[in-house]
Parts: C-alpha cells; structure tokens; sequence
C-alpha cells in the first residue's frame, strides 16, 4: 500500500454480473411447466396424468415404519391375488415390482384390495376403434369417460380421533416406566433366574436323598 490513499471496498470486486444467479424468470418457467402439463396430458390422453398405480407400502426405520406411501409397484402374489396377469397389468397402468416382497398377510390384503378397486373401475380403450376386443369398455363407457388429473386412488392414513374423557384411577396408579424396566430386566435375568432355581431344587433333592 503507497501513500494515503482511500481503502477500496473489495466488494465491487467481485464481478457480480457473472457469479451471482438470480430468478428473475420463475413466473415465465411456471407458465411452461403449466403448458407442458397440458401437453403431456394430451399426449397421454385417455390415460392418468398422474401415471400408474402404486401399492400402498410402509416408510423403512423405526421413525416413519407407521406412514404409508406408495411404493414402486405391485408384487407377483399381490397380482395373482388380485386375478391380473403381469403382461394385462403393464398394459392397464399397473406398476409391477418383480424385487418386493409381501412380509405380511395385512399389507398383502391392503394391496389386493387396491388392484380390485381399480381394476373395477377401470375402462379399457379398444386399439383400433372398429375392432374391438374381449375385455374392452361398451361404447357407453367411452363416452362417458374422463382423463383422470387427480392421483389414482390416493393414499391415506385413516386416523380416528379419541373424544376426551376424564382419567380413571386405575390410569393415574399405573407407573409405566416401572413396568417396562420390570419386564425388561425379567427377559435379561430369565436364564440366570432359572439356573438358579434349577442349582436350589437339586441341592434341595440331594439334601432330601441323604436324609
């Protein structure tokens, strides 16, 4: 540093045209995603905009086990269950996953209960419209039908709420973190106990025998 002279502010020395982003455009990217919804759905008309349907699976951990969400598609038993072929599910926008497994009976009748819903109502467009085949919509139901813009058969959680009522004695008496160390030492204790009174009765039976 020479002389006296004033101390630059290092902040106009940071080329702010070229480094800083700015977002300016968001309402013109929201219209083009609007448009290319609007374009995507005709291109896919008749079928949902929201895609295929999904299985309702539980959330992995201990933290989120209790949530529902959707997974990524149906398994073999869950299909052959339900009655559906994996070659015509495919072909309906059913979304088959060969890897999952059903680990219980509960998740594996949710999911049954799922396809049949949407199986019955589902309404099959013909490939070509002057022959149509074994399985295809009347044309009533063509006409009738609509593109769906919702999510195919929602997942939700049902949760019933309890009506508030007065606390019970019993209730007031009971000492839960007791209990639960109570049970746990007596699963930690349980084959140190037995051996134990095991070691008792015998020396007890060998006491009796000498008498």
């Amino acid at each position: 540093m020479k002389h006296n002279n004033q101390l630059q502010n290092i902040h106009f020395h940071k080329d702010w045209q070229r480094r800083v982003k700015t977002w300016f455009d968001q309402p013109g990217r929201k219209l083009r995603r609007r448009q290319q919804r609007a374009r995507k759905a005709a291109l896919i008309a008749p079928r949902p905009v929201d895609g295929q349907l999904r299985p309702a699976v539980h959330c992995p951990t201990l933290k989120y086990n209790t949530k529902l969400r959707a997974g990524k598609g149906f398994t073999h038993d869950e299909l052959k269950a339900a009655g559906i072929s994996r070659a015509y599910a495919r072909s309906v926008g059913i979304a088959v996953d060969h890897r999952r497994k059903n680990r219980s009976e509960e998740s594996l009748k949710r999911n049954v209960h799922r396809l049949k819903a949407y199986h019955a109502r589902l309404v099959v467009f013909p490939r070509r419209k002057n022959q149509p085949k074994k399985g295809d919509a009347s044309a009533e139901d063509l006409k009738a039908a609509k593109q769906l813009t919702t999510p195919v058969l929602p997942i939700t959680t049902p949760f019933k709420q309890e009506k508030a009522r007065a606390v019970t004695e019993e209730e007031k008496n009971t000492r839960a973190y007791f209990t639960l160390r109570t049970v746990r030492a007596a699963a930690r204790y349980a084959g140190a106990i037995d051996k134990r009174a095991k070691a008792k009765a015998e020396a007890e039976a060998n006491k009796a025998g000498k008498k």
